[in-house]
């Protein structure tokens, strides 16, 4: 088997390297052509940041495990994210459970554990028929450069404080708007000594608070260098845990597809935004983020890296079967709001 390197049409820059078919087109042939080829794949994913599988017969879930396999054999199973995920076997799972009209801003996957996934894979298994959907990416090191000197030394000095607060086996809290998961979906167990145990592996300061519920609070750089290439790359959520997250998000996509439903969504997320900031004290938020002093962030900060971040945003649609491969450590990976049945399924090492 041999592939062919070309570009999605209509995407800017290099990100994603396309390699489609010539021949044969199983999972098996492919995740063996990807052994065969693990230097030039591993230097390709250095260079471009996510390579694209595109025409290739990936038809279930193991079949995508064992291309995401052949490109990285270690992969895991332990999801300290927020997304709801259901499993589709012990190491591939959906990509999110959240409700479609909810975006799911850029981040590189959890940036705020201890030891964060260095390769992410998106498997294309039911793409939905309409608008949305897609699953942008963008370059976290073109990010950095980009940004504003005096804005980026305001985040390299005040470092990131991330606050999330979790419902417990009882469910309360679940009528929140941004709907987290519980906190024992997230550690799978009800056993608060391993929680906790769980928590100090991954650097989590944590506080269980009134109804069950707990609150974790970590602090991180803003900014991590690259551990192949040592170059720097904007690595963290701060644009997708703040409070003004929904509301700026949906404003953006309004810009990109006007419609009524775009605009509905944008008055309602700041609407609700305004409300919790009167109702709630910062840290009992959902998500919300700080300096590591607990400093508030400028909102022109953060909505100059909105713009970065959307300036460099590659936006192309799903076909049935696609795989990316990702550089978790060098580009960021997101979802544009949807409508109609639509899964895509994910796997980390």
């Amino acid at each position: 088997m041999d592939v062919e390197r070309g570009t999605v049409e209509g995407a800017k820059g290099a990100v994603p390297l396309v390699l489609r078919p010539r021949g044969e087109r199983g999972a098996a042939a492919l995740a063996d052509w990807i052994t065969a080829h693990a230097g030039e794949m591993g230097a390709a994913l250095r260079e471009h940041g996510a390579l694209l599988f595109r025409g290739f017969a990936i038809d279930d879930a193991e079949a995508f495990e064992r291309v995401a396999r052949a490109v990285a054999p270690d992969l895991k199973d332990e999801y300290l994210g927020t997304s709801p995920r259901k499993a589709l076997t012990r190491f591939v799972f959906t990509a999110s459970e959240l409700p479609e009209h909810y975006p799911i801003p850029q981040h590189c996957e959890m940036s705020f554990i201890a030891d964060p996934p260095r390769r992410l894979f998106f498997w294309a298994m039911r793409p939905n028929d309409g608008v949305g959907g897609e699953t942008p990416l963008c370059d976290f090191r073109k990010v950095y450069a980009d940004l504003r000197p005096d804005v980026r030394r305001r985040f390299e000095q005040g470092g990131i404080r991330i606050v999330r607060n979790y419902a417990g086996p009882s469910g309360g809290g679940r009528l929140d708007p941004w709907k987290l998961k519980r906190w024992d979906e997230m550690f799978g167990t009800t056993n608060r000594a391993e929680v906790e145990r769980k928590c100090r592996e991954q650097g989590f300061e944590y506080t269980w608070t009134g109804g069950d519920r707990l609150r974790l609070v970590s602090t991180q750089p803003a900014v991590r260098t690259h551990p192949d290439t040592g170059a720097p790359v904007w690595f963290n959520h701060v644009q997708v845990f703040h409070l003004s997250s929904a509301p700026r998000e949906y404003a953006r996509i309004r810009r990109l597809r006007p419609d009524l439903r775009n605009t509905a969504l944008t008055l309602f997320a700041d609407a609700m935004v305004r409300a919790q900031s009167v109702l709630k004290k910062p840290d009992e938020h959902a998500l919300h983020c700080t300096y590591a002093d607990g400093r508030e962030i400028p909102a022109a900060d953060l909505e100059h890296l909105r713009d970065v971040i959307w300036r460099h945003l590659v936006v192309y649609r799903w076909q049935k079967g696609d795989v990316v491969a990702i550089d978790n450590r060098a580009v960021s990976h997101g979802r544009l709001p949807y409508r109609g049945p639509r899964t895509i399924a994910v796997a980390w090492a």
